[in-house]
C-alpha cells in the first residue's frame, strides 16, 4: 500500500470513529488517539474577567480531552504550536474558529486543538465579559502529539 492509500485509510478510519473527517499530512505520524467518551464537564463558572476566564477556558479544555493532555513544563523542542482564536456567542457556544497559526511540519496537532476546543464547549455565560467575545489560544504539543494550552503556563 503506497504512503498516500495509507494516510486515506487512516483519515478514513478516523473520521468513521470520531464523527468528523481529518487528514493527516504525513505518512509518518500515527492517527491520534480519540476519547471513547469525552469527560462529562459541570456547568462553565461565570467568570469576572477575560483573564480569568481564559485560564478557565484552558482549564476547561484539558479536563474536556482526558489522555490528550500532558502536565509540566512543555519541553524542547515542541511538536507544532497552532494558534487558534475562538469565537463564542453570549451563552459559551463555540460560533467560529480562526486558525492563526498552522505548525509548519506537524500540521495535523491543528485538528487535535479545534476538537479540543469544541469538546470544551460551552464555556458559559459570556453576557457579563465585555464584546467581542473571542479570544486567543496557543496550543503546546509534545511528540506524542499530548497538548497543553500556553495560557496555563502564564
Amino acid at each position: 500500500m503506497r504512503c498516500t492509500e495509507r494516510r486515506a485509510v487512516g483519515a478514513l478510519a478516523l473520521a468513521l470513529a470520531s464523527g468528523t473527517l481529518l487528514l493527516f499530512g504525513g505518512c509518518a505520524s500515527p492517527v491520534p488517539p480519540v476519547p471513547a467518551v469525552a469527560a462529562a464537564l459541570p456547568p462553565a463558572a461565570a467568570a469576572r474577567s477575560w483573564s480569568e476566564f481564559k485560564v478557565a477556558a484552558a482549564r476547561r479544555m484539558v479536563a474536556a480531552s482526558p489522555g490528550l493532555t500532558y502536565a509540566g513544563r512543555p519541553p524542547e523542542p515542541l511538536l507544532g504550536i497552532p494558534v487558534i482564536e475562538i469565537e463564542l456567542d453570549a451563552q459559551g457556544r463555540v460560533r467560529a474558529t480562526h486558525v492563526l497559526r498552522e505548525p509548519a511540519e506537524a500540521k495535523q496537532v491543528t485538528a487535535i486543538a479545534l476538537a479540543a476546543i469544541r469538546r470544551a464547549a460551552p464555556y458559559g455565560d459570556m453576557s457579563h465579559l465585555p464584546r467581542p467575545w473571542k479570544f486567543v489560544e496557543v496550543f503546546l504539543f509534545d511528540d506524542a502529539e499530548h497538548f497543553k494550552p500556553a495560557t496555563l503556563d502564564r
